[in-house]
């Protein structure tokens, strides 16, 4: 009993152990009974999906608020929105990596799963490192702020560079120094198959597996944005990381609702790149007003006001592209 009271990273052992145990059981929840065969996921049951881990989401600032009190709930309450918000530029990127290996939609959700699993994983190096040198050099702060002023401000005014996969290096490197199947084995990563040179039994990777690794990828690059962000609105290692997995497992489920209608979505990019430097001032602002740090109720609130008037600002900007699709693309072609 004692050893569950031992502090770990500034937090009870136990309460590392509950949110890991609940992470545990919703990904077990989500592929031993709700997706045990590959089917393809519709847009209501991903909405469905997507509610439910936004709920639990939601949910767990009761906990925070319970154990620590309503200035940790508010900060982990503006984390998760922050990182959800972000995740939208990473659901854009996993449904091109999909269909440049041309991943049916059957398959798309064991991928996703799997790949959620290595982003547990990865996100805890980061934050942990993360908290580490943030504990023992604060001025670090400042440069997480700086940087994401400038991302901000870059994506504000340069023009998005196009993804073009085929000459990616990771995926010319891939094809290069490891044996890859040009055809998909059903929902497997891995399979067994005669060398066209020699004649044994070896194992060769399929599209799926590359695409496993690219999103891994996506995720660590989109991680450079998100982690610091987070590390900006509050330095507890616990909130920085139970925020980013609970809105890191709602993705998955965001990613079959939101992949096919992400061009109503064109103009919140602007609204991303206001909140991004929003987020790195807000040291700044506290300096020089004299305050210990920016009030976390006023952080909440102006994020919730940037993304709402994004979201509804594109979707006003997009509302004829449904018909215009339409036009462009009638029945039965």
């Amino acid at each position: 009993m004692e050893l569950l009271l031992l502090a770990f990273l500034g937090k009870p052992l136990w309460m590392w152990l509950l949110f890991l145990g609940v992470v545990i059981a919703l990904l077990a929840f989500d592929l031993g009974v709700l997706h045990k065969d590959s089917k393809e996921i519709g847009i209501a049951e991903s909405l469905r999906m997507s509610a439910m881990y936004i709920v639990l989401g939601v949910a767990f600032s009761g906990f925070v608020y319970w154990q620590m009190g309503t200035e940790p709930a508010a900060q982990y309450l503006t984390a998760f929105v922050v990182e959800k918000t972000l995740a939208m530029d990473n659901i854009f990127v996993i449904a091109l990596i999909f269909g440049f290996f041309a991943i049916p939609r059957e398959y798309q959700h064991r991928v996703l799963f799997w790949g959620i699993l290595g982003v547990i994983v990865l996100r805890a190096i980061m934050i942990g490192l993360g908290a580490t040198i943030v504990a023992n050099y604060q001025w670090v702060l400042y440069l997480f702020a700086v940087f994401l002023i400038f991302t901000g401000i870059k994506m504000m005014f340069v023009k998005e560079a196009s993804h073009d996969l085929e000459g990616n290096r990771l995926v010319r490197f891939m094809r290069k120094h490891f044996r890859i199947t040009d055809q998909l084995h059903g929902n497997k990563f891995v399979v067994k198959q005669a060398d066209p040179r020699t004649g044994k039994l070896v194992r060769f990777g399929t599209p799926l597996l590359m695409a496993l690794v690219m999103i891994e990828i996506a995720d660590l690059v989109f991680a450079v944005d998100s982690v610091p962000a987070v590390f900006t609105i509050t330095t507890d290692p616990y909130i920085v990381y139970t925020s980013n997995i609970f809105a890191i497992l709602g993705l998955r489920a965001l990613y079959f609702a939101l992949s096919a209608i992400l061009h109503r979505f064109a103009y919140l990019k602007y609204a991303l790149s206001i909140l991004l430097v929003f987020i790195g001032s807000k040291i700044f602002i506290a300096d020089l007003m004299g305050w210990e740090k920016f009030p976390p109720t006023w952080s909440l609130g102006i994020t919730f006001a940037i993304l709402g008037v994004g979201v509804v600002y594109s979707l006003w900007k997009t509302t004829g592209d449904k018909a215009e699709r339409a036009q462009s693309h009638p029945a039965g072609e």
